[in-house]
Formats: structure tokens, sequence, C-alpha cells
């Protein structure tokens, strides 16, 4: 039992965990890779090398190269 002094028992109830997740800005980028690649960049086709600007909210895997019409992916 606490006596004031020190030499009760540990806590054990809420506030003592570390929360979830990983924090810290650590982990993958929502759309895979090391990390999120940003809204800057451009998007490139891997068939023909076509590249066109990013569009923020659009990602690359979405759109078709204006000139063969494979899918495009995120440049790097």
């Amino acid at each position: 039992m606490p006596r004031g002094d020190g030499t009760g028992p540990t806590g054990q109830g809420p506030g003592t965990g570390r929360g979830k997740g990983l924090g810290r800005g650590q982990g993958r980028g929502r759309m895979g890779g090391p990390f999120g690649a940003g809204p800057d960049g451009s998007c490139v086709c891997p068939n023909c090398g076509t590249t066109v600007p990013h569009n923020v909210g659009q990602p690359c895997n979405q759109l078709s190269c204006p000139k063969c019409g494979a899918k495009m992916t995120r440049a790097i």
C-alpha cells in the first residue's frame, strides 16, 4: 500500500500506456513505397516514357497515358 514515501506498487491504471500506431512520422506512405511522394512531382508512362505533371488528389495509377493509353506510374 502507498505510504507517501514511494514504496507503494507501480501504477497500472489508465495513463501508463504508450499509445497506438507508429507515430513520429515513421512507416510507409499511403500509396506504397518507402514514403509518400507528396504533392509535387510527375507521372510517367512505363510503356513509352511520356511524362505529365502530377495532380494533387489523383493517383498516377488512375491516369492513362495520353500517347499510348497505358496506366501511368509515379516518377521518383
